[in-house]
């Protein structure tokens, strides 16, 4: 549910908002049979029924208003493509914790078709960008901390019951997209044997560095763009991917995003107070600051490949190029990094040419 990409009207823009387009008839006739008494149940308008938001898969979300006030949101999830049955679990296990996140209303799971409470449309993201633009810091601190805090209930209070292990074949399969999707076909680049080489001990190391940390629940998308400002902040989004995994797998992707960017004396300040309220809180992060720092910058590096690869996926192989444009700021995370860890240099030296200046151009 990501109204980053929503298609609802301006404000004072009083034109009705275009009809829900359905590309098979067969799945239109099977979602008006479902919504239909929902409408009745929910006092729902359904004239009202329009476009909210897509993301990166098969799934889209449409909004429809309430008599006296408010609105719902749908969840349109095609099989074979998409399982809601996921979403449905996580669903649960969060509000089971005590957390911020949609409530399943009504489920269609043969069809893929939830409906859900509408969080709104103020995403993090946007939050903290306008507090960046308006020389805020004490807004997008707030918003920061909040976000920690959550993730530190989430963290001692989902139950892994029924989540998938963030296994070493996940991490590899990730981590292969890599060189499929962004170095072979996105920067036309194929390795010799001494570069595959490199390529193949760096995952060795990433992935040990991953399923050698404590384990918890792991959000995998803990980021700006999948948490809305709510009451209680933050509502959670996107949460469906949940697996059991490594603990600093979601500091990482809350501090090092994909679409926003901070200097490193914030991150470390963020990254810091996260570890002291996790340690307070029993969690088992390691002792050592500077050596959780280390494993979160591991984490965050096999995460930041693996998104490399992903965004270049979407650009050939599902014909969503705009996601390419934050490629740029992939490759610097993943340099940053692996330049700074001896035992990762290699790596710094297979990313240098594919993101040199002459290679820019093909990023936008």
């Amino acid at each position: 549910m990501q109204p980053a990409d929503s298609a609802e009207p301006r404000v004072g823009d009083l034109r009705p908002a275009p009809p829900v387009a359905w590309a098979d008839p067969a799945r239109r006739a099977a979602f008006e049979a479902w919504f239909a008494p929902l409408a009745d149940a929910h006092r729902i308008d359904p004239a009202t029924l329009r476009a909210a938001s897509s993301d990166a898969s098969f799934r889209r979300y449409l909004r429809a208003d309430v008599e006296g006030g408010g609105s719902l949101i749908v969840m349109d999830a095609p099989p074979p493509q998409e399982d809601v049955r996921p979403f449905i679990h996580v669903a649960g296990l969060i509000e089971q914790a005590g957390l911020n996140a949609p409530r399943i209303l009504a489920s269609d799971v043969a069809h893929g078709f939830l409906l859900l409470p509408d969080m709104g449309s103020h995403l993090y993201l946007h939050a903290l960008q306008e507090a960046e633009r308006d020389g805020d810091p004490a807004t997008a601190d707030r918003l920061m901390r909040s976000a920690i805090g959550a993730l530190v209930q989430w963290q001692r209070g989902v139950a892994t019951t029924g989540l998938p292990d963030y296994d070493d074949a996940m991490l590899r399969r990730e981590l292969g997209l890599f060189p499929e999707w962004c170095v072979a076909r996105h920067c036309g680049v194929t390795w010799n044997a001494d570069e595959q080489r490199d390529w193949d001990a760096a995952c060795d190391l990433l992935v040990r560095n991953a399923l050698g940390q404590p384990r918890v629940a792991v959000h995998r998308d803990y980021m700006p763009r999948n948490l809305m400002v709510t009451e209680p902040a933050p509502g959670i989004l996107d949460f469906q991917d949940a697996a059991v995994g490594a603990i600093s797998y979601d500091v990482a992707s809350l501090l090092r995003d994909a679409f926003l960017s901070w200097d490193e004396e914030r991150e470390l300040d963020w990254g810091i107070r996260y570890w002291e309220a996790a340690r307070k809180a029993g969690l088992p992060v390691d002792a050592d600051f500077g050596e959780f720092w280390r494993q979160l910058e591991w984490m965050g590096l096999q995460r930041h490949l693996k998104v490399l690869g992903i965004f270049s996926r979407l650009k050939y192989r599902d014909a969503k190029p705009h996601y390419s444009e934050d490629l740029p700021r992939f490759f610097a995370y993943a340099h940053k990094v692996s330049a700074r860890y001896n035992a990762l240099r290699p790596l710094s030296r297979l990313l240098e040419p594919l993101m040199g200046a002459a290679r820019l151009d093909v990023f936008y």
